[in-house]
């Protein structure tokens, strides 16, 4: 039985979980029917897997700062569909030693008199907080994102911060010199540590950096990857491919039971740490190539080569034609489709359903209090 919390008091104002004060039981029942409902034509889902305790399960934390007219610097988070700041002391769905992180950054960049980045005049250097935490082992990476490389007493802040927090590994530098709603930059600078942490996961250890694509909820991801990998029904002579691999977790797992893996990757850090990773935990069936995953699927096709599984995960706006195009012609036997937006799931599985059948559909809650849900589907190949 979940654990129960009073009613967060930023949520009307946040907007960022949209089942705020309601029972977790209600969120699973509706997020069941809406996944029931969206992929109606595709089959009928299995029962979601929901958290024994849905509190305080992102390990990805990310605050704004705002200086205000008084000359008070708040910290929080973005209204929903805004670029208001709204103060936040403690969230609910966060790490809670991220949140005191975030509230002591608040503190030294008043005392170190750091200005804060205005996006309206361009002014000021401070913008944005990113910080993820290892779950396993408990490391912290701290990553202040800047307006410029040049952040006066930089030394003497993260010696700081880390004296009120010791339990910060890393701490990085991101610059974003640029316009934009993107957080973090192309540039990192470490300050402290090695400017990356590790965490556990499945019984493999993953190095997670800045910009690495990692699931936020640990706890569920075990779950998640566990039914994927059992709809994949490896049996050790698989050539497998693992389309949108960021750092790796999806193929390395699916190594310890195939014959071959290869990740395929567009974001060249991600890759740098997947080859990393392989390399810590001493995988030597599975290899790594930075490439638009498309266009990769597409030469093997032309090349007549072949696959005998496919995990794709791609991001919350769904896969392309680029992609399930050459993906019907590869014509692996199974399919592992392991989506965060049911929606464009919908959209791509309506595309696949002339060539695949969706054999299982098993939704997993990985994002308690909001609107989204992760749904892993089995695809078997017709005829």
């Amino acid at each position: 039985m979940a654990e129960t919390m009073g009613k967060c008091p930023y949520a009307a104002r946040c907007g960022g979980c949209q089942y705020q004060g309601m029972e977790y039981q209600k969120q699973l029942e509706m997020k069941q029917e809406n996944i029931r409902r969206l992929l109606r034509e595709a089959g009928r889902p299995e029962p979601i897997i929901g958290m024994e305790k849905p509190y305080h399960y992102r390990n990805k934390v990310h605050a704004v700062y705002r200086r205000l007219r008084s000359g008070e610097i708040v910290a929080g988070t973005y209204q929903e569909g805004t670029h208001r700041v709204v103060a936040v002391e403690n969230c609910q769905i966060e790490d809670p030693e991220a949140g005191k992180v975030i509230q002591t950054i608040r503190r030294l960049l008043k005392s170190f008199r750091i200005k804060i980045y205005n996006e309206d005049t361009g002014y000021g250097l401070f913008r944005h907080v990113l910080i993820r935490t290892g779950r396993k082992n408990g490391q912290m990476l701290v990553v202040l994102v800047a307006a410029s490389p040049v952040f006066p007493s930089k030394n003497n802040f993260v010696k700081a911060l880390k004296k009120e927090h010791p339990s910060i590994t890393s701490v990085v530098l991101n610059v974003n010199d640029r316009n934009t709603s993107m957080v973090l930059g192309d540039r990192n600078i470490t300050l402290s540590g090695k400017g990356f942490i590790e965490d556990e996961l499945c019984g493999l250890r993953f190095r997670i950096s800045p910009s690495s694509f990692y699931q936020v909820n640990p706890v569920q991801t075990e779950i998640l990857y566990a039914k994927a990998m059992e709809l994949a029904q490896l049996t050790g002579r698989e050539r497998v491919i693992d389309a949108y691999c960021g750092i790796g977790t999806i193929g390395l797992i699916a190594a310890k039971k195939a014959g071959q893996v290869i990740g395929v990757e567009l974001n060249r850090d991600a890759v740098r740490d997947a080859v990393d990773n392989c390399k810590r935990n001493g995988i030597r069936n599975a290899r790594f190539i930075a490439r638009d995953a498309g266009e990769f699927l597409t030469a093997m096709a032309a090349a007549g080569e072949k696959a005998d599984v496919v995990f794709m995960d791609p991001p919350r706006s769904g896969s392309s034609r680029a992609f399930l195009d050459p993906l019907k012609i590869l014509a692996p036997e199974r399919i592992v489709y392991i989506s965060c937006g049911p929606e464009t799931l919908a959209r791509d599985l309506k595309t696949l359903a002339g060539s695949y059948r969706a054999a299982k559909i098993q939704p997993v809650d990985m994002f308690p209090f909001t609107g989204h849900t992760e749904v892993v589907v089995q695809l078997m190949r017709r005829g």
